[in-house]
């Protein structure tokens, strides 16, 4: 078989994108067959061990290619490898039987629908940009919410120096103290939507998302998983060829 360039064997692995994989080079975190690579060298997937700060990654020895939906609890972080002894998702996921790597991220205090994945073309697919799959949250905000801040989110608030995209947003119970809106944006930046309501003023008590793209978490439970199921998977491959 043909050399690859490493960047793309890693990527494929699912461990992370290629220009995220090629800054992981830059950096000499990477290792073939125990010797650290450069930009620009290639390796036998088949053949070669590489690792990544010391751990050896899935390369392409032909694994079938399996997709997770988990719902994240609170208080789990979402790393392979925690190095402040924190709680990470990839302790939920018992016997799946290979190992998987999330596809974005929600952070500790986010709950919600996580996928993971070792197609690394697929999660490319859905966490680039240009994509535009859509992420829906329920948003639990409090004290509560003026129509003029509701307008100023949807329309766009500057968040790190950059006007976040119009995102679509709904009053889904509204009571003393406490509003519960459901906002949906096709952006994956760190944080958005706690800093978007932080930039209009409002504290965000409890953060859920409830679907990615077509894909909805439905009735699972906190901390249990399952596999896609195949309509499910078909609509998300569909979702991110439909550029905007």
């Amino acid at each position: 078989m043909p050399k690859i360039r490493i960047q793309k064997i890693i990527a494929d692995s699912g461990l992370c994108s290629r220009r995220a994989a090629e800054e992981l080079i830059a950096k000499r975190r990477v290792k073939v067959n125990g010797r650290p690579c450069a930009l620009g060298d290639r390796a036998d997937p088949f053949r070669d061990l590489i690792s990544v700060d010391g751990e050896q990654i899935a390369t392409a020895r032909r694994q079938e290619s399996i997709y997770i939906m988990l719902h994240k609890p609170r208080g789990y972080v979402t790393t392979m490898k925690d190095e402040l002894g924190r709680k990470s998702v990839t302790e939920l996921l018992k016997n799946v039987g290979t190992r998987v790597y999330p596809v974005g991220r929600l952070d500790k205090n986010s709950e919600g629908l996580l996928l993971f994945t070792n197609d690394g073309d697929f999660a490319n697919q859905i966490m680039h940009p240009s994509k535009h799959i859509t992420k829906t949250y329920r948003v639990t905000i409090r004290p509560g919410i003026s129509e003029e801040k509701l307008a100023l989110l949807a329309a766009g608030v500057v968040i790190d120096g950059r006007k976040t995209a119009p995102c679509i947003i709904n009053v889904l119970t509204e009571e003393p103290g406490r509003v519960v809106l459901q906002m949906v944006i096709h952006e994956g930046r760190n944080r958005q939507i706690r800093k978007m309501c932080e930039a209009v003023g409002v504290e965000v008590a409890r953060l859920k998302r409830t679907a990615i793209g077509p894909v909805k978490l439905g009735m699972l439970a906190p901390g249990e998983y399952r596999e896609l199921k195949a309509e499910e998977l078909r609509a998300l491959r569909n979702a991110a060829l439909k550029e905007k």
